[in-house]
């Protein structure tokens, strides 16, 4: 089977229009409709139908789509060790993690790392959803439980709790809860039950909200939580490395918080000797241990 004509099967099933295709591979669209229509006609198939609107793959089309985006990821993979053979670090890295993580702790630290590689690009990917590393939807995870996918290479960097927080112009306005029942004189800010977390987030919102708090704010990611609190709407559930970051943060109810929840890096096994990888890899684990040192000191000075 024709490399070149697959690959420019692929860049049509991924824009669905012959044009826009033909603007990414720099050839025209008649030079497009040549190359797919003799790649049907070697397959004795049609790949797509033809919409006034676009192109919309066929079954056959989606099987053949699946083939390439498997090659083009393996392909990827193979152009990202070929590069990190050299001895600079460079080019893209596709970080992916959750909405909350990486809006409140992994970009604000960002700039340590570029200061360290100028010439890195980092592709944040924050979303709840994981992302198969192994099929190189991303290079390198941090994730709030221990991957179960195969082929990857893992390391445990801290342990997460959720607690509870308010602003100190929220409390000099409603009152310090001082109990759990007081709840009920508090408005109460966290992610719905239902919206992706961690379980022991959720199981934490769940018991909160058996206290029956006279008014929420459901957010769907802890940096909207994060906002609330600090703008004086309420008691909020956040991570405990938010307060860190945050020292205006107020800790309430003291006695209250989640299990554990363990954060992990992982990336996969054939991107092990990785420079680039290696490099994020470092500054996370630097970062963190500059976080637990200044959190030991925060604590001594109370």
């Amino acid at each position: 089977m024709d490399w070149d004509k697959l690959r420019i099967f692929h860049a049509v099933a991924d824009a669905g229009s012959l044009t826009h295709a033909g603007d990414v591979l720099h050839l025209s669209q008649s030079a497009v409709s040549r190359q797919i229509r003799a790649l049907e006609e070697s397959l004795s198939a049609t790949l797509f139908h033809r919409h006034a609107r676009g192109l919309i793959l066929t079954e056959q089309g989606e099987l053949l789509f699946d083939a390439t985006r498997s090659m083009t990821k393996r392909l990827d993979a193979a152009a990202a060790r070929i590069r990190d053979s050299e001895e600079e670090v460079f080019g893209e890295l596709r970080v992916t993690t959750t909405i909350g993580f990486g809006s409140l702790w992994l970009a604000p630290r960002l700039s340590a790392l570029y200061a360290d590689f100028p010439d890195l690009n980092i592709n944040l990917m924050l979303e709840e959803r994981v992302l198969d590393l192994p099929m190189r939807e991303a290079d390198v995870a941090i994730r709030m439980k221990e991957p179960s996918q195969a082929d990857l290479v893992r390391k445990r960097l801290m342990s997460v709790k959720m607690r509870l927080y308010a602003s100190q112009s929220y409390l000099d306005s409603k009152g310090v809860p001082e109990t759990m029942d007081d709840l009920q004189s508090h408005r109460l800010i966290c992610q719905n039950i239902n919206s992706e977390q961690v379980s022991a987030g959720a199981m934490m919102v769940r018991e909160l909200m058996s206290y029956d708090p006279p008014s929420l704010l459901t957010v769907n990611n802890y940096f909207g939580v994060l906002q609330a609190v600090l703008n004086n709407l309420g008691v909020g559930v956040l991570p405990d490395y938010t307060a860190i970051d945050e020292p205006s943060l107020i800790r309430v109810l003291e006695d209250f918080e989640s299990n554990e929840v363990p954060v992990f890096l992982a990336y996969p096994e054939e991107l092990r000797q990785s420079k680039r990888i290696a490099a994020f890899r470092d500054f996370v684990v630097r970062e963190i241990t500059a976080q637990r040192k200044k959190a030991q000191s925060a604590q001594a000075a109370q």
